[in-house]
């Protein structure tokens, strides 16, 4: 729950017919407003409920990135003058230590300036730097609104040669839910316990496990991608850097007979702002078919209702091939407002 600027260094800005794209500065703060003001008009302009990372968060995942991941933004003017406004924003994502044939493309342009060349002279070079580090497959998310068959995202994504990959619901839900889940439900023969922020030193282990449980067993499709491996420094490090951002919410059940850990829910709540982002929700294999999911996610909402009732609605994605999310997502009062295309190519695929 997951950018942009300007700034031409020397060699680093060319142009495509009278485009100049140029690479940002990640320290540079006014620079990344722009950026980030191109992205957010942009994605507004496409989407109804779209959740778009904050100012603060692009400007530490670019000026302080993680060792597992970093990102190269690119913007766009519509002239070589340094006074020219960005009319258009790519964000490159390079994964540092795991699946490193991938590469993560995002590509905005302002309304007014589509179909002009700007989105292309963007992805091309996105996809020359990342070619350059040895990269050699491409992914990007593309969205469509519910009850649509395509959009501009998936319309540009098409005509760059990129193909559909998996598919998600981007499903809301508005808080406060049904009074019905005001209670947690309860399963037999299991507790259900919540922490917000850190884990508990003595739960971290198996937590982590789980995570990496999550990462195999969720449905991705067709794309070219290896599940990694969650480790607690990952989870520690994880909470330190987001910390300033998001609060954790994480409610996990546990087995009263032997205190193995069997299920877990983990939500963020963006600081400042009124909405959930319900990000993992797993059962492991050997502890499914007792309704531990539905368990722990009506713990998470109960504790929404009574510690953030300033929260208005919780965001999820399912993979539309995932039948007990989504039934018990249904369950719980989700509405689908758009579906996520994962869209991919590779060079073998040219």
């Amino acid at each position: 729950m997951p950018q942009k600027h300007w700034l031409d260094r020397a060699g680093s800005g060319w142009l495509s017919a009278m485009v100049a794209i140029v690479e940002i500065d990640p320290h540079d703060a006014v620079a990344l407003g722009e950026f980030w003001d191109v992205e957010q008009a942009s994605q507004r302009a496409d989407r109804s409920d779209p959740v778009l990372r904050s100012l603060a968060q692009l400007t530490q995942q670019v000026s302080d990135p993680n060792p597992f991941f970093r990102h190269v933004l690119l913007g766009a003017r519509p002239d070589a003058r340094p006074s020219d406004r960005l009319v258009g924003v790519a964000d490159l994502g390079l994964t540092q230590q795991d699946n490193l044939h991938l590469a993560q493309l995002e590509v905005n342009v302002l309304p007014a300036s589509r179909r002009h060349g700007v989105g292309r002279a963007l992805h091309d070079d996105i996809v020359r730097r990342a070619s350059a580090d040895g990269r050699t497959t491409y992914l990007g998310e593309a969205n469509v609104p519910a009850g649509a068959t395509a959009s501009p995202a998936t319309s540009f994504a098409a005509a760059l040669g990129f193909r559909e990959a998996h598919r998600e619901d981007h499903q809301v839900l508005d808080l406060p839910a049904d009074a019905r889940w005001a209670t947690p439900r309860e399963v037999a023969g299991y507790d259900v316990l919540a922490w917000a922020d850190r884990a508990p030193d003595d739960l971290v282990d198996a937590y982590a496990r789980m995570r990496t449980q999550m990462g195999r067993d969720v449905p991705t499709g067709e794309i070219d991608h290896a599940p990694t491996l969650i480790t607690v420094e990952k989870i520690r490090l994880e909470e330190e850097r987001t910390a300033a951002a998001y609060q954790h919410l994480v409610a996990v059940a546990r087995r009263r007979s032997d205190g193995v850990l069997g299920g877990y829910s983990l939500v963020f709540l963006p600081r400042g702002d009124d909405y959930v982002v319900q990000d993992d929700t797993l059962v492991m294999p050997e502890h499914r078919g007792h309704g531990l999911g539905l368990a722990v996610k009506t713990t998470v909402l109960a504790i929404l209702r009574r510690d953030h009732a300033e929260r208005r609605s919780v965001h999820t994605w399912n993979a539309v091939d995932n039948p007990p999310m989504q039934r018990i997502n249904r369950e719980l009062g989700f509405r689908p407002v758009e579906l996520l295309l994962e869209m991919q190519r590779r060079d073998v695929d040219a």
